[in-house]
């Protein structure tokens, strides 16, 4: 199953995309808003379409406590605008620290900070996709008949 993750925010949308199998997630594209969300829902219909995904997995900013805060409350009411436009199934995940481990993971390859900015929002998209396809196999062996 193919996947897309968006890591939505204010000014840019990170997206990243698994394989065919549903197994590793990789950085796909940056989108900068538009300013109309119309506008971004149908870019992003274009992407899911474009990938082949058969569903879309959201990033939720909660807080840090887990409690749904402004934040994810708008993240919530985005994603419910967007369902209504892309045809597949959207499902929310925690994103508590993935844009701190994807900009570590970028120190670590000795990217410099301007050069990190550009790709800081698809990389964190990509830990978003591969903490929800790696929860995905447990899981699903959880769920196997013994």
């Amino acid at each position: 199953m193919r996947v897309l993750a968006l890591d939505l925010g204010s000014k840019r949308i990170g997206v990243a995309v698994s394989d065919r199998s549903g197994t590793i997630a990789s950085p796909l594209v940056v989108l900068q808003r538009s300013g109309s969300t119309r506008i971004d829902h149908e870019r992003i219909k274009a992407l899911v379409i474009e990938e082949e995904a058969e569903r879309v997995v959201v990033g939720l900013p909660l807080s840090m406590d887990g409690s749904v805060g402004k934040a994810a409350q708008g993240a919530l009411k985005e994603v419910k605008s967007l369902a209504s436009v892309v045809g597949v199934p959207i499902e929310t995940i925690d994103e508590r620290r993935t844009t701190v481990t994807a900009d570590q993971m970028l120190i670590e390859r000795g990217m410099r900070a301007p050069e990190r900015r550009l790709i800081i929002d698809k990389v964190a998209a990509a830990v978003i996709l591969q903490t929800w396809l790696d929860g995905r196999v447990d899981r699903e062996s959880r769920e196997a008949p013994r």
